[in-house]
């Protein structure tokens, strides 16, 4: 990031090949290289970071969020992104919208090509938040900091199967 020497701010700007991206992987389907863009800059409501996934993985698991609108903007590569039970491919200039639903709204990028499927992942930061993964049936809620946001911050963070729920009223009788 570009910083004005006579200003006490951080410059507005981002140059995205100034960034130090974190590597994350999972098993053998998930690798994602990122970086956090808006978050230092002081934006509490957007969320944007920079992510680049290797050939022939994906960032994260097939999900939606019930509270959060996600748009991805294809700087280089090539992809797939899954949106619902549809499949639409990728490349530079493309931009990708998913707004907050269910399973019809559900949507994963994945790299296709032989080169980094590279792109900027824009959302909404609101929590609390409510994800569904359809392929995996789990679903995630966090509150105090949305997906994206500071872990540290979360007073909430659960994941677990939607068949291990139980009845409102188990475990209150008197």
């Amino acid at each position: 990031m570009s910083r004005d020497p006579a200003s006490p701010r951080p410059s507005p700007v981002v140059r995205l090949d100034e960034l130090t991206l974190v590597s994350q992987t999972q098993g053998d389907r998930f690798a994602a290289a990122m970086a956090p863009i808006a978050a230092p800059l002081g934006a509490a409501h957007l969320g944007a970071r920079l992510v680049e996934v290797p050939p022939g993985k994906a960032a994260w698991p097939f999900h939606s969020h019930h509270g959060n609108d996600e748009m991805f903007v294809v700087l280089s590569g090539t992809g797939t992104v899954r949106f619902g039970e549809a499949r639409y491919e990728v490349t530079a200039g493309a931009v990708v919208v998913c707004p907050a639903g269910g399973a019809e709204t559900a949507h994963q990028m994945i790299a296709t090509g032989s080169e980094p499927l590279r792109y900027v992942a824009i959302s909404t930061m609101r929590e609390p938040d409510v994800m569904e993964y359809p392929d995996s049936g789990k679903i995630t809620v966090f509150a105090g900091a949305a997906p994206g946001g500071d872990k540290a911050m979360r007073r909430v963070a659960a994941s677990f199967r939607a068949e291990d729920a139980v009845d409102y009223w188990s475990g209150e009788e008197e």
